[in-house]
């Protein structure tokens, strides 16, 4: 097996400094405010706070995958050096971001026939999948081979959980993850809902809780209840503008349990425009994704 690289796309929420160390390749999908159009490129072009700012101002985001030929000519770069690639996407179920790169994959094998290339479909998105890149990275840093690495990824997605809160059901609403009677019921009883992603990597509602500060509870009562091994876990949450909010379920978790780090990032204007500003979700290891809509 020729020596590979990981590389990842723009959902994944991770820091511009852990992208730049890693030198990790990534394609961009695209945010469009108003009529300008910015790559998602981890907070270069379009600064995290600023885009929370035009949320909040009542700008309603437009998002776009990359095209097949965005993915050909980054996947081209690599095989030219003769070097395999995984490629850890955003959720097949919330994008159709590994469409693309698989129509990319099949035209860059007719040219590099011994030229390997895994899309691994992370059923998650932001730092969900952001945790599976740092994962992949630790295990290759440790000398696993690309098979094991793949091997790793595939047997444990299933254990990786997603859990989010949102403050504004509007953006649901708008992104086709919620219907408009059920975002204005939500918004007149101060209901936030409790959403996860499902072992299809979709949207799931798991819990309508009414209030903030009891929806945030929640979300440290889950990673307890839900998480294994944390004393081997980077636990990673992100943000919508609210490091606050993040701070602070970090330290209502640390003061139960012991882990290895807590990774907090913003969440990125593509997944944040789903999300809106307030929106947190945390990611960990644990027990397998559920199945089914558990409303309450």
């Amino acid at each position: 097996m020729n020596d590979f690289i990981i590389m990842t796309d723009s959902c994944s929420d991770l820091s511009k400094e852990y992208i730049n160390e890693k030198e990790i390749p990534f394609v961009s999908l695209t945010c469009r405010i108003e009529d300008k159009e910015y790559v998602d490129d981890f907070g270069e072009s379009l600064p995290y706070k600023q885009f929370f700012d035009y949320m909040r101002d009542g700008v309603i985001p437009k998002t776009s995958q990359p095209n097949v030929n965005v993915f050909y000519e980054e996947f081209k770069k690599i095989a030219e050096k003769g070097l395999n690639i995984l490629y850890i996407c955003v959720s097949s179920g919330l994008s159709g971001t590994l469409n693309s790169a698989h129509i990319a994959k099949n035209m860059i094998k007719e040219e590099y026939e011994d030229i390997e290339i895994y899309i691994f479909d992370a059923l998650t998105a932001s730092l969900g999948q952001g945790l599976m890149v740092m994962k992949a990275f630790e295990l290759k840093e440790s000398g696993e081979s690309f098979e094991n690495i793949v091997d790793y990824l595939e047997t444990n997605v299933q254990k990786l959980n997603t859990y989010i809160i949102v403050n504004d059901l509007n953006h649901l609403k708008r992104g086709g993850r919620i219907s408009s009677a059920a975002a204005m019921l939500g918004i007149v009883l101060n209901i936030n809902p409790l959403l996860t992603i499902s072992h299809l990597g979709k949207v799931l509602t798991v819990l309508k809780i009414r209030g903030r500060k009891k929806a945030v509870n929640k979300l440290a009562g889950i990673v307890l209840d839900k998480i294994e091994s944390p004393e081997e876990q980077i636990i990673s949450i992100c943000h919508g503008d609210c490091i606050h909010e993040a701070l602070e379920l970090k330290d209502m978790i640390l003061s139960k349990i012991n882990v290895k780090d807590v990774y907090i990032n913003f969440i990125g204007p593509v997944v944040g425009t789903y999300g809106g500003p307030g929106a947190m979700a945390i990611f960990f290891m644990g027990k397998a994704r559920q199945h089914h809509i558990i409303e309450n």
